[in-house]
């Protein structure tokens, strides 16, 4: 298996689960370079709308979306690029992502997809790490200037070619229309096992962990969409997911494999997501509780949302009022679980009864086993809480640092997860906390130590701690809770200004801040983090 590296037990367990999803159907030797082509013919005339930071829409369908990847495909390959080289994509929602993700698969490599907001920190690490050989960013996106970013990536060894969406790009770099060659498409040799998708998450480690996709666990997690999202004639999914998350991917390809119509929105704003659910009559969406409530909010919501009948809704804690006020509009919200490493572990669906929507994460998912542990690995009674570990097809297949392996995996191949909750006599799991040290801040996943690296180089600071603070719109916010060195004062404008200047994603950034004469710790040294939680944050 390309890209997969490791130690030999943990790469045999790995390969001992691909020999088992083949066995029962949910992986084949077809890549997405043999499903692409077909799948974007048959579904040729489906319509995608694209709405820009300002309001702005375009349209296309996924027809033309195919022949632009095609034409960019060809180019990638004129450059050099080829089965296992890295190729890193950071763009907002828009045509040209689209075209870029599908023309990375075409041309057999691997697709690093990079959210869009990351500033040139946590960027440079990714083309690091990922040993990425062409990057496509755009030149300019709202107030964010990418092009005076280029310098900031001159220096990695293996980046050979920079290209940018838009206008006047920086000496040096292509620009997009330099992909656009009219040359044949000529389909690469490509297993279905090899790496596809090489996609970062914050996790609970200070640095962005690699999680690496074959062409088959990325195939499973689109097809397995339509078990839990309604496909009809007149399906339209409103996606507000940035494409750099696993959900964002999922939701750029899912329309090319299933013929859901599509409008894609670059920047969250309530009021216009129900115009465009309105206008666009859509049927279907996703987000998280932030998503929803900003929804429900807009005034004369109602009359709106007629045709929204979906709610997908996750990666954080679901009021259940909120739930109630979605039907009381028509709209059958239901929960689902997983993560960047397993995207769609569990789900349920807008036809399940109203308890299991309401109180529960879903079933597995086609071929995932899932399992509650205790602390030795001894399965609980049904009801009790544990750990969640998981075993599926849509599941990732090693980290990019293999020496991340060994923890993510049982001795037998069971990826563990971090979070408890437990399973009910019918088999769903409900998601009850999270051992991660992370911050969940609108759907967005963040480490703790990442934001913790840059908070106590702060000159005023002696030692602090990240910790999640509840946050009635966000669902969680970061908050610093810190111990200043003797005679220092410290503001939260101050802190916040300290932060913009490290180069770290804006929403990273604290918005609490709490200053302690000294933080809890345990007998060996550990700060209690809970303990910071429900005294200050709760």
């Amino acid at each position: 298996m390309k890209g997969l590296s490791g130690s030999m037990c943990t790469a045999e367990v790995i390969s001992d689960l691909s020999e088992l999803w083949y066995r029962e159907g949910f992986h084949t030797h077809r890549s997405w370079v043999d499903v692409l082509p077909e799948k974007c013919a048959e579904n040729a005339l489906t319509r995608i709308v694209y709405v820009g930071a300002d309001g702005a829409q375009s349209e296309t369908t996924v027809g033309e979306i195919y022949s632009a990847a095609e034409d960019v495909a060809s180019a990638l390959r004129g450059y050099g690029i080829g089965s296992g080289d890295s190729v890193a994509v950071q763009l907002p929602s828009c045509f040209e992502a689209s075209v870029a993700y599908v023309a990375v698969l075409l041309a057999g490599a691997v697709l690093v997809p990079i959210v869009h907001v990351y500033g040139p920190n946590e960027v440079q690490f990714i083309l690091e790490q990922s040993e990425a050989k062409l990057f496509i960013q755009p030149n300019q996106w709202r107030s964010i200037n990418y092009g005076d970013r280029v310098g900031d990536y001159r220096d990695i060894v293996t980046l050979e070619r920079i290209v940018v969406v838009g206008d006047d790009g920086p000496d040096g770099c292509l620009a997009w229309s330099d992909l656009s060659t009219h040359a044949t498409y000529t389909a690469p040799a490509v297993d279905a096992d090899d790496i596809a998708l090489l996609i970062y998450t914050s996790g609970t480690t200070a640095a962005p962990k690699g999680v690496q996709h074959s062409h088959n666990s990325l195939l499973s997690e689109v097809r397995s969409a339509s078990r839990y999202l309604r496909g009809r004639d007149d399906s339209v999914q409103l996606v507000s997911f940035p494409p750099g998350h696993i959900a964002g991917v999922s939701s750029v390809l899912r329309p090319l494999v299933h013929g859901w119509n599509a409008v894609y929105m670059q920047m969250w704003d309530p009021e216009l997501a129900v115009e465009l659910i309105s206008s666009h009559r859509v049927t279907a969406t996703g987000g998280t509780p932030f998503h929803l409530a900003g929804i429900l909010d807009v005034d004369g919501v109602a009359d709106k949302l007629t045709t929204l009948s979906d709610f997908l809704i996750g990666a954080s804690t679901v009021p259940e009022d909120l739930v109630r006020r979605a039907q009381r509009v028509g709209i059958a919200t239901f929960r689902c679980y997983g993560s960047t490493e397993h995207p769609t572990a569990t789900s349920g669906c807008a036809d399940d009864p109203e308890d299991a929507r309401l109180g529960t994460d879903g079933a597995p998912m086609d071929g995932v086993r899932v399992r509650v542990v205790d602390e030795l690995g001894i399965d609980v009674p049904v009801g009790g809480d544990g750990e969640i570990i998981l075993r599926g097809p849509d599941q990732f297949v090693g980290y990019r640092d293999s020496s991340l392996n060994a923890e993510a995996f049982t001795e037998d191949g069971w990826m563990r997860t971090g979070d408890l909750g437990h399973l009910d006599v019918d088999g769903r799991l409900t998601i009850t906390d999270r051992m991660k040290d992370v911050v969940i801040r609108a759907g967005e996943t963040m480490s703790s130590g990442q934001i913790e690296d840059v908070l106590v180089t702060h000159p005023a600071i002696r030692e602090g701690a990240i910790v999640a603070a509840a946050d009635e719109r966000y669902g969680e916010v970061v908050a610093a809770v810190v111990v200043l060195s003797p005679g220092m004062k410290l503001e939260l404008a101050g802190l916040r200004e300290h932060f913009a200047a490290s180069g770290l994603a804006r929403v990273k950034t604290p918005e609490r801040l709490v200053v302690v004469d000294e933080l809890p710790r345990t007998a060996l040294g550990k700060i209690r983090k809970a303990e910071l939680r429900s005294a200050h944050f709760t």
